[in-house]
């Protein structure tokens, strides 16, 4: 039984959320999240990100996992949207427009401020691993928005692995000078639209708990609570 969503970066890290399922149960989530900390320790990974129910917390801890924060997650059906705010302009890296550094500097001025909680990677390392994640063409993901021709934020919309049709964001964020304007909202709107033209039926967007701004843009787009998760590291 698949229970588990593996994201692999090769010696660095890897990301591990917990699919949750009615027919597994707590042994089963337990028997397979062992094998794969057994893989994990044996291939001498750096470390390994979990998302997972927080009733397994006290499991977790007593395996030498620190709990960073924890997560809420929405979603919504794609299949009807409301309209789109015109005044913003997306525009993808593979247009050829910007360069892959100033796209890595305008990523790094969106996240800084954050309310989440998780410790940041480096931004060398966060673009390395758009290939890996995204595949080849991950430039096509990597949107960026104008708004009265000056930046606005960022966003990159995907499929997620393992599914056919589960929109996800890999990041999305605002410049601090344009936060609290509205255009949060607006750009989220936009990136679920991008989201369909990647084939997505439905969306999933998470957040740390603390982060009142984006649990309200969630609900602002229609967005609803889905689940909450803890956030645990292990370093090897």
């Amino acid at each position: 039984m698949n229970l588990f969503n593996v994201i692999k970066n090769k010696q660095e890290y890897w990301l591990v959320d917990q699919i949750k399922k009615e027919e597994g149960s707590t042994e089963s989530y337990i028997h397979e999240l062992a094998a794969i900390l057994e893989n994990w320790e044996r291939l001498e990974i750096g470390y390994l990100s979990l998302l997972m129910d927080e009733q397994f917390e006290s499991w977790l801890l007593e395996r030498k996992f620190s709990k960073i924060s924890s997560i809420v997650e929405y979603t919504r059906d794609l299949k009807e949207l409301q309209s789109t705010e015109n005044q913003i302009v997306p525009h993808s890296l593979a247009e050829g427009l910007m360069d892959d550094q100033k796209y890595a500097e305008l990523y790094e001025l969106c996240r800084s401020v954050s309310a989440n909680k998780n410790t940041k990677q480096p931004i060398s390392q966060v673009m390395s691993s758009l290939e890996n994640e995204l595949g080849q063409e991950w430039r096509k993901h990597c949107y960026y928005f104008l708004k009265d021709g000056a930046f606005a934020g960022i966003s990159i919309p995907h499929i997620e692995m393992g599914t056919k049709d589960e929109g996800r964001l890999f990041y999305f964020g605002v410049v601090p000078a344009l936060r609290g304007q509205g255009i949060g909202a607006n750009i989220h709107l936009i990136s679920m639209h991008l989201l369909k033209h990647f084939h997505a039926t439905y969306y999933v967007g998470s957040t740390d708990v603390n982060n009142a701004n984006m649990i309200k843009i969630f609900e602002k787009n229609g967005c609803e609570l889905r689940d909450k998760k803890g956030i645990y590291k292990i370093v090897r």
